[in-house]
């Protein structure tokens, strides 16, 4: 208060009087609006000013009920109930009132929100991982005017703090854990495509979107094309074949974690992507999967990435009616691989119903090797048509 009042009267001498030489001391002029027009406003927060008003009413609680029992001597200038409230009070209290009224810049990203905001919700992409949403800053920084100290950080952390950003680990056990950032709802899938640039849904997560099962799968694969080999130039003999098909189909064992899912990482052969194109999931996200004839082929050569023989058959019998044997011929071709796998597909497509004109064609590209309709087969049996080896019993 002496602070105060030393202040007060060393910008305003003369105007704080004391009438009749003591007693109640009084503001001349009526109000304190005089003084304040001489002081240089400043911008104090809200806590501190309310912080300080406590101390100063306790401080004046203690000595008006200790050392000064005569209230007469208080400079009193608003009443608060039967009480007036002394100077530091209304002097901080002003100063607030006319703080709540000084124009304030709100930040920049602020100001960009709405933008950024329908940015994301119009994407068909849900699923990032931090170095996506650093370019993504970049790219659009201009546009939102963001300054320089905005950098991926504080992006991300802006994002969160809508509530439409959330994280998630994608672990593993033997590998590097991964963390990706979704916008508001995503599905399994396009988490597990996110793990790898250009990759695609394939073999048994491929047959589930294109509803040639009803059973829902707990691994997904993706397929990440490796980079161009050359073909082998060894000429393919029955020894060959067979030492190739006497053990157990080679399964992928990197693998990863999210939620109650099993995310299968494949390295297929390299083929342009032949016949990958994108689909709508029920989140709206544009996911990639190969499509149902490069589908029905993947699952022949690799059956055990669909759940075996007995689901591949279930599947050819469900794209009996959608199959194009025209589309299915011309994609085997390209993927040109060395193994008559259109022997095995002609045996499923008969097994599965087909009609003979359809499965003509395929017998017309050649029997002319004994081939295996898996890999391992213990028990097995013949079939002369199509020169392939099958379980018995199949």
């Amino acid at each position: 208060m002496v602070f105060l009042w030393t202040l007060l009267s060393s910008f305003a001498p003369g105007v704080l009087a004391h009438p009749n030489g003591g007693g109640t001391t009084q503001l001349a002029g009526g109000d304190l609006v005089p003084i304040f027009h001489r002081l240089k406003m400043v911008y104090i927060p809200s806590s501190i000013i309310i912080t300080f008003l406590v101390k100063c009413f306790v401080f004046n609680a203690i000595v008006e009920s200790w050392t000064l029992p005569n209230r007469r001597r208080y400079i009193y200038l608003l009443r608060y109930g039967n009480r007036r409230l002394p100077l530091p009070f209304r002097l901080l209290w002003y100063i607030y009132q006319n703080s709540l009224f000084m124009p304030r810049t709100p930040p920049r990203i602020l100001v960009a929100a709405p933008a950024i905001s329908s940015f994301f919700d119009q994407s068909n992409k849900h699923v990032f991982a931090e170095g996506e949403l650093g370019a993504i800053l970049s790219e659009n920084r201009a546009a939102w005017k963001l300054p320089e100290y905005i950098n991926t950080g504080r992006f991300i952390g802006f994002l969160s703090d809508t509530g439409k950003l959330s994280v998630v680990k994608v672990a593993s056990e033997h590998y590097s854990s991964a963390t990706r950032y979704i916008w508001g709802r995503a599905s399994p899938f396009a988490v597990a495509l996110s793990l790898r640039s250009s990759a695609y849904l394939s073999h048994g997560t491929a047959v589930f979107l294109h509803g040639l099962t009803d059973q829902i799968p707990k691994t997904l694969y993706i397929n990440k094309e490796q980079s161009v080999k050359p073909r082998p130039t060894s000429p393919l003999t029955p020894e060959t074949l067979a030492r190739a098909f006497s053990g157990q189909q080679r399964r992928s064992v990197y693998t990863f974690n999210y939620e109650n899912w099993t995310i299968v990482l494949l390295s297929g052969k390299n083929t342009g992507r032949l016949e990958v194109g994108p689909i709508a999931a029920d989140t709206g996200e544009a996911i990639d999967v190969t499509r149902l004839e490069r589908t029905l082929i993947d699952i022949t050569v690799r059956p055990a990435y669909a759940g075996g023989i007995y689901q591949v058959l279930e599947a050819y019998k469900a794209a009996k009616a959608r199959i194009s044997v025209n589309t299915l011929i011309a994609t085997l071709k390209k993927l040109d691989y060395i193994y008559p796998y259109h022997q095995a597909i002609g045996f499923y497509m008969e097994r599965a119903g087909y009609e003979g004109n359809r499965t003509e064609r395929l017998l017309k590209l050649g029997t002319s090797l004994d081939f295996y309709l898996a890999h391992g087969i213990k028990d097995r049996e013949y079939d002369s048509k199509w020169r392939l080896f099958y379980p018995k019993g199949f």
